[in-house]
């Protein structure tokens, strides 16, 4: 996946799991350039990083300053660029309603990176479901990483 130089995590609301995937993946030590953002599938109006979200990283050492939730659109597809989401609902939901949303651009984490579960909502959980919820995203952008470099 060496001709990828960027890459969008796109989840629900656009509040919680993709804004932290993406912090996540500018924390991560990156053998080479790529650019990493974050969109949400229903984004009705631009809302702030989750709170909880919020605390769960500040607590890991990384802050996401000024962030506001978008939509991702068909503008954001390229042919360097993979969006990867958090759950099978979604990335059908992409396939389907994005022109420009393909099996090749578009996929899930989990699959992408070997492992077995999705990426739970935490939303509406408490302070350590989203603590849960950072730790998987954590292994899998780590393994995410040599993917794209592989």
């Amino acid at each position: 996946m060496k001709n990828i130089n960027r890459v969008i995590f796109a989840s629900g609301s656009g509040t919680s799991r993709s804004p932290m995937a993406a912090a996540i993946f500018h924390a991560t030590e990156h053998k080479r350039p790529i650019v990493c953002e974050a969109r949400g599938l229903v984004v009705q109006f631009p809302e702030p990083l989750n709170q909880k979200a919020e605390a769960i990283l500040i607590s890991n050492g990384i802050e996401l300053k000024d962030y506001s939730s978008k939509q991702l659109t068909d503008a954001d597809f390229s042919d360097t660029t993979l969006v990867i989401t958090m759950e099978e609902t979604q990335r059908q939901k992409i396939l389907s309603e994005y022109e420009k949303g393909t099996e090749e651009n578009t996929r899930l984490l989990n699959e992408l990176v070997g492992d077995e579960l999705e990426v739970m909502d935490p939303y509406g959980g408490s302070v350590q479901t989203y603590g849960l919820c950072y730790e998987v995203l954590k292994a899998s952008i780590e393994k995410l990483m040599r993917v794209l470099e592989a």
